[in-house]
């Protein structure tokens, strides 16, 4: 029986450590994007950003400067940092299961 609960707490840990990763994943890919000027018009680009937007934990104006690019750099990167802490929060939450 223990050894159910420790496969299904691994389980439950690999998957949200994909799923944490991925997001990380993309707010970066928002923060490189911007930061080599992509074209916000292009169906990719806009798809990133609107996916970075939906997981910016409400950093996406943290900081206050003159430069759009290092406001995205700074901002996106705070929201990515945390999302790295709560993935490994969360993960070692979920692997205590079993």
């Amino acid at each position: 029986m223990a050894g159910a609960a420790a496969r299904v707490g691994d389980t439950l840990a690999r998957v949200l450590r994909t799923i944490g990763y991925t997001i990380v994943a993309i707010v970066v890919l928002h923060i490189v994007l911007t930061l080599l000027q992509a074209n916000p018009a292009n169906a990719v680009a806009a798809l990133i950003a609107r996916l970075a937007e939906t997981f910016d934990l409400g950093l996406s104006n943290l900081f206050l400067v003159p430069d759009p690019m290092l406001a995205v750099a700074l901002n996106y990167g705070a929201a990515a940092l945390a999302w790295l802490l709560i993935t490994a929060v969360v993960v070692r939450l979920a692997s205590r299961i079993g």
